[in-house]
């Protein structure tokens, strides 16, 4: 009997305030939906465990606040993570402007800064009618950074699973590559130059 192999995983859900990161994650992970809204302050952590394939996951899910004031202290919240969802509102085209300064921000935290972080974007709040920011925008600017896009609606459970097990895979794609590249880093068999020969 093959037993699983269990992999830990921190992913980070980040973007503007409002638009809908807690009601996400919350839908992801106990398939709840609240109506009132309260703002998150720091982050607060949710966790899932998921079967892919394989491999047994635990999902550890930082929900970031928001508020710009808390940017800074938001942004150490990054360091180690292994995937990242951005979110914006539908019906906000500043959440979606500010995009590329919340993916620069989680890109500057990474170490070492690479192309291969996985990320996936989340526009939220397609249930309501009066959208702001087109389909065709937000696709063309994933497409730019080669980053998946989904359409969701965490009120309704549209494509939310779907898109938070998108990038579990790809950050356990990047997980087992990593660990592949050191363990064949530590393993080289190949004579030291620098040591001296005796005899």
């Amino acid at each position: 009997m093959n037993p699983r192999k269990k992999v830990d995983l921190k992913l980070i859900i980040v973007g503007a305030i409002g638009v809908g990161k807690t009601s996400l994650l919350h839908q992801y992970v106990h398939k709840t939906f609240y109506e009132e809204y309260q703002t998150t302050l720091g982050a607060s952590i949710l966790s899932k465990i998921i079967i892919l394939g394989d491999t047994t996951l635990k999902l550890q899910i930082w929900d970031t606040g928001g508020q710009e004031r808390f940017r800074s202290m938001v942004s150490t919240f990054y360091k180690g993570s292994d995937g990242c969802i951005l979110a914006f509102d539908v019906t906000d085209l500043e959440s979606f402007e500010a995009l590329d300064i919340w993916r620069g921000d989680v890109l500057a935290k990474i170490v070492p800064m690479e192309q291969s972080y996985p990320m996936v974007l989340l526009g939220n709040k397609i249930d309501l009618a009066d959208r702001k920011v087109p389909q065709e925008v937000a696709q063309g600017w994933c497409r730019e950074k080669d980053i998946p896009y989904f359409e969701v609606s965490a009120k309704n459970d549209i494509n939310v699973v779907q898109a938070f097990e998108m990038l579990a895979s790809r950050a356990l794609t990047r997980y087992q590559s990593v660990l592949e590249n050191h363990l064949t880093e530590s393993i080289k068999l190949s004579p030291d130059p620098s040591r001296s020969r005796c005899c």
